[in-house]
């Protein structure tokens, strides 16, 4: 199936701004993430969502994604997937010893060691632990260096033999002469499968793979600040390395649940609390709730529902180390619904003693709008 358009995907215009797509995200991710949504397809639009992000929010990459779309030009070419293999020829060399004779490209060496495979763990976080990081401890499953034949494959007490076929090159070469000249075609062994090695008597604990899948504890320590969709990198615990080459990486991706009333913005959090009409009106100081614990915030006489104030260092600590985030809390004043008969009262002396009842306000400001269409 073909990929959907990635701003269709963010519900973005092409010409939308880094914050239009990052209020996107964070509206959709939130919206489609697994621990939040229980529909069946809402782990694929969530996974859907933070690709379409994390190429748009990239200035470079979304340029290229403009230009070409879901396409690589480079594709077929060493591009994004690193040597090609141009089709049936081997590699580069290759084409040289097609066209050439067997000209001198060097042969890759199938025994020669290489890195192994990077793995991939994901992580849900609460908010509080993202926000303040943690050291836990994590269980891989992963392929491992099978401790019966300590990675030959072959049974105890016998070795690999060299391939008569190939004799241990792992290749195969088929000449033929043409009127051109000499056409060399040059293939992976498909009798040791371009190892350059037969086992006859295959290792009964990994059938002659010489791994096998074990489940491995790793400690991983989390950054304070750790976000939505961020990795880390743990080196060295990926996938043992083949032929004595070095192990590949893991890479943690987290997901952050949210949080009940507190909002994050990069580094920073927002939190609405809600006030009186009298706290509003008369001024008041009033505990708040932040990540650090309560603070005293004073709420000036005549405050406006909308009105944001700023605790400053009470937000999210950076994840490089970049000090520390603000909190801004937004006031909305609360509406009565329902009201006594002494409230009621004096609500109306309130009205009388500013001037005016509810009703001459409701006329005052018809009267207004008359003259204003009059041109008075």
């Amino acid at each position: 199936m073909s990929k959907r358009d990635y701003y269709e995907v963010l519900g973005l215009q092409k010409n939308a701004t880094k914050e239009e797509i990052k209020k996107a995200y964070r509206k959709l991710s939130k919206q489609y993430h697994p621990d939040i949504n229980k529909a069946p397809d809402a782990a694929d639009k969530f996974k859907e969502v933070k690709e379409a992000y994390e190429v748009l929010s990239d200035d470079d990459k979304r340029a290229h994604y403009d230009q070409f779309g879901h396409t690589d030009p480079n594709q077929g070419f060493g591009g994004f997937g690193g040597a090609s293999d141009f089709g049936g020829f081997g590699g580069f060399e290759d084409i040289f010893s097609t066209f050439f004779g067997g000209g001198g490209g060097r042969r890759r060496d199938p025994n020669a060691p290489r890195q192994g495979a990077d793995l991939q763990y994901t992580m849900t976080l609460s908010f509080e632990d993202a926000v303040f990081g943690k050291e836990t401890e994590i269980e891989i499953p992963r392929e491992e260096e099978c401790d019966t034949c300590h990675g030959s494959g072959a049974k105890p007490g016998t070795n690999p033999e060299t391939c008569p076929h190939c004799h241990g090159s792992g290749q195969l070469n088929t000449e033929q002469n043409t009127p051109f000249g000499k056409i060399v075609n040059r293939r992976v062994c498909h009798y040791c499968s371009g190892t350059g090695k037969l086992i006859k008597d295959k290792c009964k604990t990994c059938g002659g793979s010489g791994k096998v899948k074990k489940r491995r504890k790793i400690n991983v320590k989390i950054p304070a600040g750790i976000d939505d969709g961020q990795q880390l990198r743990v080196s060295g615990q990926g996938e043992p390395g083949i032929k004595g080459g070095p192990p590949g990486d893991l890479y943690v991706v987290f997901h952050v649940r949210g949080h009940e009333f507190f909002e994050r913005d990069g580094d920073d959090i927002y939190c609405e609390i809600p006030v009186t009409f009298a706290q509003a009106a008369l001024g008041d100081e009033i505990e708040v709730p932040t990540l650090h614990g309560k603070v005293k915030l004073k709420v000036p006489a005549g405050t406006q529902t909308g009105t944001k104030f700023r605790l400053r260092g009470k937000g999210i600590p950076n994840v490089r180390g970049y000090g520390v985030g603000d909190q801004h809390i937004i006031v909305k004043v609360v509406t009565p619904t329902k009201l006594t008969d002494r409230q009621k009262q004096l609500l109306r002396e309130f009205g009388e003693i500013s001037g005016s009842t509810p009703d001459e306000q409701h006329e005052s400001f018809f009267d207004k709008m008359k003259k204003a269409f009059k041109g008075e």
